[in-house]
C-alpha cells in the first residue's frame, strides 16, 4: 500500500492562480449588495471582477447564463 506522503510528492503541485481560475469561464457569482440605499444584485466572474450590477436576482440570473455562465449565490 502507497504511503499517503509519497501520493502527495507524486501529485503536481497547484498554485494559488490555478485555484483562483477554476471554473473562471464557466462560472459567476451573484451577491446582494447596497446601491443608492436599495439592494442590487452583483454579478462577479469566479476571480471576484464585478461585471455588472441588476435590480434584480432573477435578472442577474438570467444575464449570466444568457452569457453561458452558471450562476451562483454568493453570501
Amino acid at each position: 500500500m502507497t504511503k499517503p506522503e509519497t501520493l502527495a510528492a507524486e501529485r503536481p503541485a497547484v498554485t494559488m492562480q490555478q485555484l483562483f481560475n477554476i471554473g473562471l469561464a464557466d462560472v459567476a457569482y451573484v451577491k446582494t449588495v447596497r446601491a443608492e440605499n436599495s439592494r442590487a444584485y452583483a454579478l462577479h466572474s469566479a476571480d471576484g471582477t464585478e461585471i455588472a450590477r441588476f435590480a434584480d436576482r432573477d435578472v442577474a440570473f438570467a444575464a449570466s447564463r444568457q452569457h453561458d455562465l452558471e450562476p451562483v449565490s454568493a453570501h
